[in-house]
């Protein structure tokens, strides 16, 4: 996929800054956008899309996971959920049995071809991370993760 500094015709250092944490904020929009663009291409060739790679993401690091502990972690509601969730069930990505221990809930799992969607995406998005860190040195990854830790932990 061919690179661009431009997106949507907008480049991001085109946008006037109305507070000084505006060029932050911005390079986690770019940013967030540049690590999930050619992940974003191979969904999309699969008819997937972003919720339902952070879906398989989840699934296949808890397998057995239960509906609800997915939208924990997600952070979304139930309806949110929903379509995606059903696609990927109908493609037969992801299989959902019963808990044995409460019948009511609904134990998640990812199936082979759900396995190698999710890998491929994440490979994707793993290797422009990989590329952000061999280009930052080794103190410029810890600071990344440090200031990412900080943000996710004001959930």
């Amino acid at each position: 996929m061919a690179k661009t500094s431009q997106a949507a015709g907008l480049h991001r250092a085109s946008l006037d800054k109305l507070h000084d944490l505006d060029a932050a904020l911005e390079l986690m929009y770019y940013g967030w956008r540049g690590m999930t663009l050619e992940a974003d291409a191979y969904l999309a060739k699969q008819g997937l899309s972003r919720p339902h790679h952070r879906i398989l993401y989840v699934v296949a690091r808890r397998p057995d996971i239960a509906i609800g502990a997915l939208l924990e972690v997600l952070g979304i509601s139930k309806q949110a959920l929903s379509r995606p969730l059903n696609l990927l069930l109908e493609r037969k990505l992801v299989t959902s049995k019963r808990s044995p221990e409460q019948h009511r809930s609904k134990l998640l799992r990812l199936t082979a071809a759900g396995q190698r969607i999710e890998q491929r995406a994440s490979d994707h998005e793993r290797n422009v991370m990989r590329q952000a860190f061999d280009r930052a040195g080794v103190s410029g990854a810890a600071a990344w993760m440090a200031v990412m830790e900080a943000i996710a932990d004001h959930n």
